[in-house]
C-alpha cells in the first residue's frame, strides 16, 4: 500500500487492516470482516468483489447466469463488464476475477440495456438481465466453453421476454448471433411456449450466406437450413443425453 496525500485515510486503513477488520483484496479493494471473526478463514462473497471491480462493473454472461441461478456448473472463475480501461485479471483465495469489454459501439450507446441494479448483501450491484445474458452468452460463446455446458444453462431458463431478446439483439446486430438465437429458441419452442409466430422476426436478421456456430469446433457438421447456421451435430442430437453403458 502506498501512501498517499490523504495521510488520515492511509492511517485508518492500516490500522484496520492490522487488526484483522478488513482484508486487502486488491489495491484499493477492501472487505470488511465482521467483529470476532477470523480474517483467514471468513469467506469472501466473490460477486460483491467483481461488482467493485469499475465504477460500472457489471456482473455478465456466465456470472450472471450463475447469480441468477441458471449456470449448469459451478464455476471459481468471474467475469464483469465495464466501460472503462480494464484492470488485469487477478486471482484471490482461488477465485479468479476477469472483465471484459462491452461488445461493441452500439452496445455503448445503449450501456444500461438490459442491467439491473439489485439489492445483495446489503450492497447495490450491477446484473445483465436474464434477457441480456441470454443473448450475450450466444454472442461471445467462447466466454462459457463447451456447447453443451451453454445448452444446459439456458434450458434452466423458464421464461424469456422475446421483445427484450429482439431488442438486445438488434443492438449487437450479429447475423450469427441472430441464428444461434433462433435455432435454440425453435429447439426449445415447446418449453418456453413459442409459436411460429414468435420466431419469424429472426428470419428478417439471419445471415445470408451460412454461417458457424462455431467455427473452431472440430466435429461433423450439419447445415440447419432455416436459420443458415451450420451445427455440430452432437448438439443437434443431444449425445450427452446417451445413456452410458456399465461393464
Amino acid at each position: 500500500m502506498r501512501k498517499s496525500g490523504n495521510s488520515t485515510l492511509y492511517n485508518l486503513l492500516t490500522y484496520h487492516l492490522q487488526k484483522g477488520h478488513i482484508i486487502r483484496i486488491r489495491k484499493g479493494l477492501y472487505y470488511t470482516i465482521p467483529k470476532g471473526v477470523d480474517e483467514k478463514n471468513h469467506p469472501v462473497d466473490p460477486y460483491l468483489v467483481v461488482s467493485k471491480m469499475a465504477p460500472d462493473a457489471t456482473l455478465a454472461y456466465y456470472t450472471a447466469l450463475a447469480f441468477h441461478g441458471k449456470l449448469h456448473s459451478l464455476r471459481n472463475d468471474f467475469i464483469y463488464i465495464t466501460r472503462h480501461k480494464l484492470k488485469p485479471p487477478f486471482i484471490f483465495r482461488e477465485m479468479a476475477f476477469k472483465g471484459v469489454s462491452i461488445p461493441n459501439k452500439e452496445t455503448l450507446a445503449n450501456v444500461d440495456f438490459g442491467i439491473d441494479t439489485v439489492e445483495y448483501q446489503g450492497s447495490k450491484i450491477r446484473v445483465t438481465t436474464l434477457e441480456r445474458t441470454f443473448v450475450d452468452v450466444l454472442n461471445r460463446p467462447s466466454l462459457i466453453g463447451d456447447w453443451e455446458e451453454i445448452w444446459r444453462s439456458l434450458e434452466s431458463i423458464e421464461y424469456l421476454n422475446l421483445q427484450q431478446v429482439l431488442a438486445y439483439s438488434q443492438i449487437l446486430n450479429n447475423a450469427a448471433t441472430y441464428a444461434r438465437i433462433a435455432f435454440f429458441l425453435e429447439q426449445h419452442r415447446e418449453a418456453f411456449g413459442l409459436t411460429e409466430k414468435n420466431l419469424l422476426p429472426f428470419e428478417a436478421f439471419k445471415p445470408k450466406s451460412p454461417h458457424y456456430l462455431d467455427r473452431h469446433n472440430k466435429e461433423p457438421k450439419q447445415l440447419v437450413a432455416r436459420w443458415n447456421l451450420i451445427v455440430p451435430k452432437s448438439l443437434l442430437q443431444r449425445t450427452w443425453e446417451e445413456p452410458h453403458e456399465n461393464f
